[in-house]
């Protein structure tokens, strides 16, 4: 008897570092069946050869979130393999430039919302259209603090994640009747790449921005994937619309 066709199938953009590893490692050690998504060919194919080696059923797949066929490529070839989508977590995101606003560009606006708004939209429209088909699934969206508050020097970003929370409870209303629920978890600093990035790679930009946490330090990914966990599970079955701030505390002040 094959006890992993009971599993479920999970997909992940954005899949191959941070955030998006964390989490595709989190659902590996939990047995669900696992696509995880991204651009770089090599990486996505070693860190599915890695989930296989916890037991987990997994696949990469190629897609780059902002090009339309590519995303309905990733959910058709998903479900071509696994026979149905239980879960997405839409993790594919960019931080874009920081500056103020008068110094900010059309750019940099169509760089960082093609990724993190478009690629969600896209995301969602595929993946619901599965998931109100089949009468069930949970979606997760990656947003952030900056999806609930303003921050100086960060204003497009900031921008992106406001309309991806937003995205996230119009989904929400279309799916609940249907039985798909759409949450989105909103995480602080987290200690990846992009962290670093986004501070211009300067550790007293660093650790000013860590001061501000009341938990004086940045999350684990790991932490992330375990909220997104939660979320995607049955233990969450009646909550959707929502986004969970995993911030040590920052929004609370």
């Amino acid at each position: 008897m094959n006890t992993q066709a009971n599993k479920p199938v999970v997909l992940i953009t954005g899949a191959l570092t941070g955030i998006g590893r964390a989490t595709a490692l989190a659902f590996a050690r939990e047995g669900s069946r696992v696509v995880v998504s991204g651009r770089r060919d090599e990486a996505g194919q070693a860190l599915a050869k890695e989930l296989r080696g916890l037991g987990a059923e997994a696949e990469f797949v190629h897609a780059d979130v902002r090009f339309e066929n590519e995303v309905q490529n990733l959910v058709e070839q998903t479900v071509k393999r696994f026979g149905r989508l239980d879960v997405a977590v839409n993790n594919a995101g960019a931080e874009g430039e920081s500056g103020p606003i008068t110094e900010q560009s059309a750019a940099n606006y169509e760089a960082t919302f093609s990724v993190n708004v478009l690629g969600t939209l896209l995301s969602l429209k595929h993946e619901m259209r599965v998931m109100l088909a089949q009468g069930s699934g949970a979606i997760v969206n990656l947003s952030s603090i900056a999806g609930h508050v303003g921050i100086a020097g960060a204003s497009v970003y900031v921008a992106s994640k406001h309309a991806v929370e937003g995205l996230t409870k119009s989904a929400a209303l279309e799916g609940a009747a249907a039985g798909v629920r759409v949450n989105a978890v909103a995480p602080g600093p987290v200690a990846t790449d992009m962290l670093d990035r986004f501070v211009g790679n300067d550790q007293a930009a660093k650790a000013g921005f860590l001061s501000t946490i009341p938990a004086r330090r940045a999350a684990d990914p790991d932490e992330i994937a375990q909220t997104i966990v939660f979320l995607a599970g049955d233990k969450a079955r009646f909550l959707t619309g929502q986004s969970i701030a995993v911030d040590g505390g920052y929004i609370a002040q």
